[in-house]
């Protein structure tokens, strides 16, 4: 089974190390992760959020594509309740242009509060198959009346339109006509540009579901990423789904990457140790304050725990990949082996940047040394 490793960067903000120094280290880490043999690089999309900076992976995705020779670059996602899809492809389809391919445009659609009735599914309780944590799924995250208003009213800051949003296969189809020769509307004119027409951009669909959007992506056979790091419980459901309705398309067969927030050290105990801010920074998230600056071990230490917090983050703990590489590697290859993932995105959060990269490093160190799974050998710098 060869499975590929990418990194799935939040561009992290530490009060540590300096607000706003997020970007530069995104690009330090973009070009050690070149030589490091991964496959590529992908820019989350948060707006409004105090600890992340991550709010144009378009724009990111560009400085990296120009400071890397090798990393493919792309969204995780770039999201259609905020941009169009016209926007999304010319602006991907520019970064294709100028560093020749290998760009991947991930499409996701959810922003703000689910509509009712739409809550996340997942399994009952926690279980394990074979080898992969599936934990139970989350206390419904929309019933609160104070986040559903915080989550409404960045929308509106945001410009963000959902009532009235076109479906989302239609919306995907308008950037892959776009994307080959042109697309023809309702009064049959075509639109169409020199930019995008056969511009070479792999279109990717992001889920946390088994909802429309897997739906969605099997029916218009286009790869999937299944979202284990920000929905653990449901990432079967998810990949089911996806499987279930895959018709030959842009693809003649499925494609999954599985993402998976993971910290690795050289034991355990350390790896530990760096997670700890973990649990803290996700309560944020969940609490509609957005993803806060990584927590020092300080403000660790002083928060105090509510059940009812506890509760909120369960199921991400459980799928926290944390541990030594010899601990790590097992627990991704039952991830890739479970959902059929053919690539990994890795996404890791830690106090100091330093020990975000180490990380990264080793586990791409190891990934390469096992015999069941397979990386790219490392780029290197030529004179």
């Amino acid at each position: 089974m060869s499975v590929e490793l990418s990194v799935l960067d939040l561009v992290p903000e530490s009060e540590h190390e300096g607000l706003g120094a997020g970007i530069a280290r995104t690009l330090e880490l973009a070009r050690a992760a070149d030589d490091w043999g991964y496959r590529g690089f992908w820019l989350a999309e948060h707006h409004l959020s105090p600890g992340v900076s991550s709010s144009t992976p378009a724009v990111l995705a560009a400085l990296v594509a120009s400071s890397t020779r090798r990393l493919r670059v792309g969204s995780a996602a770039s999201l259609l309740a905020v941009t169009t899809p016209a926007v999304a492809a010319e602006q991907w389809a520019t970064i294709a242009r100028a560093v020749g391919g290998r760009v991947d445009l991930g499409f996701g659609r959810v922003h703000g509060p689910a509509p009712a009735g739409a809550e996340r599914p997942g399994a009952s309780g926690s279980r394990v198959v074979d080898g992969l944590p599936v934990p139970a799924a989350p206390p419904p995250l929309w019933r609160d009346p104070a986040l559903v208003e915080t989550l409404t009213a960045t929308a509106r800051v945001l410009g963000v339109h959902r009532a009235d949003a076109p479906p989302f296969a239609d919306e995907l189809r308008l950037a892959l006509d776009l994307l080959r020769d042109g697309h023809t509307d309702a009064e049959g004119r075509t639109h169409g540009s020199s930019l995008l027409s056969g511009a070479p951009v792999d279109v990717h669909v992001l889920a946390s579901s088994g909802g429309e959007s897997a739906r969605v992506a099997g029916e218009l056979g286009l790869p999937l990423v299944a979202n284990y790091h920000v929905a653990p419980a449901s990432v079967l459901d998810t990949v089911a789904t996806y499987r279930d309705a895959f018709r030959p398309g842009v693809l003649p067969a499925p494609r999954v990457a599985v993402s998976a927030d993971v910290v690795v050290a050289a034991t355990d105990a350390e790896a530990r140790e760096l997670a700890r801010p973990y649990a803290q920074w996700v309560l944020g998230i969940r609490r509609g304050t957005g993803a806060v600056p990584i927590p020092s071990p300080q403000e660790v230490d002083a928060f105090t725990w509510s059940a009812e917090d506890e509760a909120l983050v369960a199921d991400r703990l459980e799928g926290h990949v944390v541990g030594s590489p010899e601990t790590v590697v097992p627990r991704l290859e039952a991830l890739a082996r479970v959902t059929g993932a053919e690539e990994i995105l890795v996404t890791t959060a830690t106090y100091r940047a330093a020990d975000r990269f180490r990380s990264y490093e080793l586990l791409a160190q190891a990934w390469r040394d096992r015999s069941t799974v397979h990386l790219p050998e490392p780029a290197h710098a030529t004179a």
